[in-house]
């Protein structure tokens, strides 16, 4: 299969490419040099003239506190750039997978999010991922919106990458206690990924790493494997404010991956420790 995809110099799209690759498909991966996703033109000329199979959109505008401020921008990309995609992904009659998160929910409870669970966004970022898995849905009937939470890559930023540089130069931190969620490997989601889409078992999905923490046990099991001597103290949510609010429950049910036959990724804490071997920090 050829398959576009958006967003590749990222911490998932560059996996995902990587992924393609390796199993023999022709990966067309584009940043914002080659296409900008908030111009619909470039957006077409780009997609016809790669003529895909498939579209993995992975490009997204992820500053979930600087979104606040820049509301506008943040909805041009995700909300707007993904309607254009599909906008070419129905005209080509082609399947489209969008990565979406579980901010699109309130992050209230203790249950786990379903994928058809009543959707009702904290932040800013969080309703323009929304609203661009509405533009899917109106536009597409052969699309995946999958869902992911906590993600960490080779490439890019990210908490553990954070932990580790503070750890370098401090003893003592304090990370918040009461937000659930899972870590998730970009290497381990990109291979389900693809694995999804060489399928045409359309439609919304979860996807993360298996177990659950908060960010304080995440921290605390960061500096374990890495052997760093740091002590970590827990904090609320309400100790540690931020200009986006934070979901409290990022617990994501992953039964429909299952019952569609696809394999439950490895377990949080086994990712950490190949992640640590593969960054070599």
């Amino acid at each position: 299969m050829k398959i576009f995809v958006t967003g590749a110099k990222g911490q998932l799209g560059f996996d995902v490419v990587n992924e393609l690759t390796k199993r023999g498909h022709e990966a067309i991966g584009v940043g914002i040099e080659e296409m900008d996703i908030t111009d619909e033109t470039s957006v077409e000329r780009v997609i016809k003239s790669a003529s895909p199979d498939a579209v993995i959109h992975c490009a997204a505008y992820t500053a979930v506190d600087a979104a606040e401020e820049n509301e506008e921008v943040c909805r041009r990309v995700n909300a707007d750039g993904t309607r254009f995609i599909a906008k070419v992904c129905r005209e080509l009659d082609i399947k489209m997978m969008y990565i979406s998160t579980d901010y699109v929910f309130n992050g209230q409870g203790t249950q786990p999010w379903e994928p058809d669970d009543k959707r009702e966004p904290l932040n800013v970022y969080g309703q323009t991922k929304y609203e661009g898995e509405l533009a899917i849905e109106e536009l597409l009937e052969k699309y995946f919106t999958v869902r992911i939470a906590w993600v960490f890559g080779v490439n890019g930023k990210n908490f553990i990458k954070t932990m580790l540089n503070l750890g370098k130069t401090r003893d003592k931190l304090t990370v918040v206690a009461d937000q659930i969620g899972s870590p998730t490997y970009t290497y381990d989601l990109a291979r389900l990924l693809v694995d999804m889409i060489e399928t045409d078992q359309y439609g919304r999905y979860h996807a993360t790493n298996e177990g659950l923490c908060s960010w304080y046990e995440f921290a605390c099991e960061i500096f374990k494997q890495a052997g760093l001597q740091v002590a970590v103290e827990p904090v609320t949510s309400d100790q540690f404010p931020t200009k986006a609010k934070r979901p409290m429950n990022s617990r994501m049910s992953k039964d429909k991956l299952k019952a569609n036959g696809f394999a439950e990724l490895p377990s949080w804490q086994d990712a950490l420790a190949r992640y640590l071997k593969e960054i070599q920090y």
